[in-house]
């Protein structure tokens, strides 16, 4: 896991943005929530009051906080179906039921063809 401090990167962090989400109460007030950040909500007789507060109540959180990267290595993980991968290659029915499985679909797509003429058929005729 490598973890980066914001300020140490030299990142300009004089902008910060966020999503809002403005929810109008029952009692005609509006309720400004930061995505994410369930407990950071704020209130106002307005949209703009609630946003006002809410950006007051973030800048005073953030006031004597630090903003931190953190990255983190996945486990690499075998894919399952990879043991399963050639465990047919010497059956002597394998090329068998392949030849049978393309005959399959060959039907299956004339089949196909045979119905999208119709209904072209039946459209032209419309």
């Amino acid at each position: 896991m490598k973890t980066n401090l914001l300020n140490e990167l030299g990142e300009n962090l004089s902008e910060l943005t966020y999503s809002v989400i403005i929810e109008k109460e029952k009692e005609g007030k509006y309720k400004a929530t930061i995505w994410g950040l369930a407990d950071c909500q704020a209130t106002g007789n307005t949209k703009e009051a609630a946003l006002t507060n809410i950006n007051q109540l973030l800048t005073a959180r953030l006031k004597n906080a630090e903003i931190v990267v953190q990255e983190m290595a996945l486990p690499k993980s075998e894919n399952p179906w990879v043991k399963f991968a050639g465990m047919y290659k010497d059956n002597p029915l394998f090329n068998d039921m392949v030849s049978e499985m393309e005959a399959y679909r060959s039907e299956v797509d004339a089949e196909m063809e045979e119905y999208y003429q119709k209904i072209d058929a039946e459209d032209d005729n419309k």
